[in-house]
């Protein structure tokens, strides 16, 4: 429903925000309708995971990137491949291991021959990274200096290699997989690293009843032929959509105190926050928060950002940018727990 004039002075937008939302209204229904079609064409291949699907479609039709944190087996890098065929988008897989290198990434100069009879130049051979979807598969187990080479791309949808310079195609994703229970030749990712995904996204077990569905629908054949639903155009309309619709005061006002508040050395943060965070989240929160709610509203049926849209993208918002410490790790207590906590003790003003 359209938001009425009769609404409290929280809920109110003004006309330039409301106008845009008008035009849009036709555009927002396509979305949803696309966003029905591609649930039902990964059904074919994913068995369970809608919270995944959900959260993963949320930060792309956001514009962001994504980490998948889960054990091996449980179909992230289909679930990521499949999303490049429904777009119809180009995509390619980086698998990170130890000896990968930054050029192995972004690509290299090549000497090759020339039309010209003996004589040979330097020509620029483009890496993985130059696609729309990129997986970066258990980027976890490479050192830093090669998490590195995708930070510019992430940040400023460019890349500089060597003495050339390259505008990347539009849409472009990071979609990364992360494995949290191996240890052995891995390195973890730095804060700044960390900070570049948008969402960071728990993928955890199948339930029982889908683990027998599993059995049954993905060992009796090859896997079924899934059809494009959109292409990559109508993948950046819908994009910028999302981020004209419109988003009440309150809810900027509810978005800013919850960052806010995981903050230990603001001088109102609560003792509980003092004791077990080390670092709250930065500004950069602020943004995928708000992003993120509007990119679920629209997904979810609505035109207008409510705050619990903003409750639902907190915990793959804020899970990585709250940093926790040692007194938090002895007691069993978790960023996740934190963040529930906080928004158990907001309150709507």
């Amino acid at each position: 429903m359209m938001p009425s004039q009769q609404e409290p002075e929280a809920g109110k937008i003004n006309a330039a925000q409301s106008a845009p939302m008008e035009q849009d209204v036709e555009a927002i229904e396509r979305l949803r309708e696309t966003y029905g079609r591609i649930r039902s064409e990964l059904a074919k291949v994913i068995v369970g995971q809608d919270d995944v699907i959900e959260k993963l479609l949320i930060c792309i039709f956001a514009r962001g990137h994504a980490l998948l944190m889960g054990v091996p087996g449980l179909a992230k890098s289909l679930l990521i491949h499949s999303l490049s065929d429904l777009m119809s988008l180009k995509f390619s897989r980086i698998q990170f291991t130890p000896d990968l290198m930054p050029s192995d990434i972004t690509g290299t100069d090549i000497l090759q021959e020339t039309d010209q009879p003996g004589r040979r130049a330097f020509e620029f051979a483009k890496g993985p990274i130059f696609a729309n979807i990129v997986l970066a598969d258990e980027i976890n187990r490479t050192p830093p200096k090669t998490q590195a080479a995708l930070l510019q791309a992430m940040q400023e949808n460019c890349l500089n290699a060597g003495s050339h310079s390259f505008k990347l195609d539009q849409p472009f994703f990071v979609l990364a997989t992360q494995n949290p229970i191996e240890q052995e030749g891995t390195y973890p990712l730095p804060e700044a690293q960390l900070d570049r995904f948008m969402f960071l996204i728990h993928v955890d077990y199948p339930n029982e009843e889908e683990e027998k569905r599993i059995a049954r629908e993905t060992t009796a054949g090859d896997l079924p032929q899934l059809s494009h639903v959109i292409d990559g155009n109508q993948v950046i309309e819908f994009q910028t959509v999302v981020r004209r619709v419109p988003v009440p005061d309150h809810v900027y006002d509810y978005v800013v105190r919850l960052v806010r508040k995981s903050r230990p050395k603001m001088p109102s943060a609560d003792t509980w926050i003092k004791n077990w965070v080390m670092w709250g989240a930065g500004p950069r929160a602020v943004q995928y928060l708000i992003l993120g709610a509007r990119a679920r509203a629209v997904l979810r049926g609505s035109y207008l950002v409510q705050i619990e849209d903003v409750q639902a993208v907190a915990e793959p918002v804020l899970a990585h940018r709250i940093i926790t410490n040692f007194h938090a790790e002895s007691e069993g207590v978790s960023s996740l727990d934190i963040i529930r906590r906080m928004i158990s003790e907001m309150k709507e003003e």
